[in-house]
């Protein structure tokens, strides 16, 4: 009875941690068609938040590369590529890092914060963080 009752408690436990945590896959949906986009696998190395695109949604661009990319991004698949980097917990949110985005071949300086537990706010911007667009993304269960 007490390994059950010790398992149960591990398990609510790590899910509780998981849940407070941005790693995990998210689904991204397009600001313009307000279509499920891609999945972004979020994941940890050395204390520090990176993203990779695992699946595009949108039919006829699975194959897609970033032709509006510059440097070594120039024309490599979307599927893959690494578009979130540098993100350092700051309080509530995850700041410092940069974004890319593959349609347009653009960087932007990034942060993110959890809405909830299943929603990830993620913010792309120039400068200061008021001049920029923030996008929710979903948590792939």
């Amino acid at each position: 009875m007490k390994k059950i009752i010790l398992f149960n408690l591990f398990f609510m436990l790590t899910s509780f941690m998981f849940a407070q945590s941005p790693i995990g896959t998210w689904k991204t949906i397009d600001d313009e068609t307000k279509q499920p986009k891609s999945y972004v696998e979020i994941f940890e190395k050395d204390g520090v938040l990176y993203g990779k695109v695992t699946k595009i949604l949108t039919k006829g661009k699975e194959d897609a590369k970033c032709t509006e990319c510059s440097g070594t991004l120039k024309n490599k698949p979307i599927l893959g590529m690494q578009i979130l980097s540098g993100l350092k917990k700051n309080g509530n949110e995850w700041t410092g890092g940069k974004i890319i985005d593959p349609n347009k071949g653009k960087e932007y300086k990034a942060k993110m914060s959890l809405n909830g537990n299943d929603k990830l706010d993620v913010r792309g911007f120039i400068g200061i963080s008021l001049v920029g667009r923030t996008q929710t993304w979903y948590r792939v269960k």
